[in-house]
């Protein structure tokens, strides 16, 4: 079975031809159970989401702050596997025909087998990965692999990205680029910065895949002044906090579904 790449790109191209930028949810799989992180995908796509990121949680993830990693460490204390976000991916994309990506550090696919990780998320119905440690020049067997099975390698650039590794980095990727609107980890901020709308540019230049912007966006109005530079929004911390915050799973769902809905808006307000 191929990958739903090309549902991505379709996605991605539709929010584009309605003149606004796609929404892009992130949700650790496993959290706050494995049938609870496959109802919050669900949330957030009737809230609005365009595609959702499903995290695969890692006992040190390098890119996340301490809210995604208190909810990656719910998840794995929970005795969350790489089969329960395979299942989330199937059991995600089934329910609501999204795009779903997996966004995982290295080091789980390569102890599991490129070839079996990537079947497997193709037969789950996933559209890709996020890979935000794999360097582009050690990338070459996943993406064989991944174009093999129709799946988009997104890789992540930061600020402090040159223009010629920019040039590099999306040469090398499919689906979209992954802009990280500034150094530091995940996590909502009061301001995303003008470092994103520089970055933004400067990838676009290089590519003619879309750039979508991701760390520090929590709210609506971000959430419009990222769509105004951006292809996508990606959000990720103020998801995983309002299921945090929640006093118990069904006000956790409803807190997410609510928030994808005012950003969804919001993207709509570029």
């Amino acid at each position: 079975m191929s990958g739903n790449i090309e549902l991505l790109n379709t996605t991605l191209a539709a929010a584009k031809a309605a003149d606004r930028a796609a929404l892009i949810a992130y949700l650790p799989a496993g959290f706050p159970t494995v049938d609870g992180g496959v109802e919050a995908v669900k949330a957030v796509v009737a809230g609005g989401a365009d595609v959702v990121e499903v995290g695969l949680p890692h006992s040190d993830p390098v890119l996340d702050g301490p809210v995604i990693q208190t909810a990656d460490d719910i998840a794995l204390r929970g005795g969350v596997r790489i089969a329960d976000v395979m299942r989330t991916v199937r059991e995600a994309y089934e329910a609501t025909g999204v795009p779903i990506l997996v966004m995982t550090y290295w080091n789980p696919i390569d102890r599991y087998g490129v070839e079996r990780f990537t079947a497997e998320l193709a037969e789950a119905g996933g559209a890709g990965c996020i890979l935000p440690d794999l360097p582009v020049q050690e990338s070459a067997l996943w993406r064989e692999h991944a174009d093999k099975h129709g799946l988009a390698t997104v890789f992540v650039v930061a600020p402090s990205s040159q223009d010629a590794r920019l040039a590099t980095i999306t040469a090398a990727g499919s689906g979209f680029v992954y802009a990280a609107s500034l150094m530091g980890v995940t996590g909502t901020r009061a301001s995303v910065g003008a470092q994103a709308q520089d970055l933004v540019g400067r990838t676009r230049a290089t590519t003619d895949l879309p750039v979508c912007v991701g760390l520090g966006v929590s709210n609506a109005a971000q959430a419009a002044e990222v769509a105004g530079f951006a292809d996508g929004v990606i959000v990720g911390s103020a998801f995983v906090k309002a299921m945090l915050d929640a006093p118990d799973e069904a006000a956790g769902l409803a807190a997410v579904r609510s928030l994808a809905g005012e950003l969804a808006e919001g993207v709509r307000k570029r």
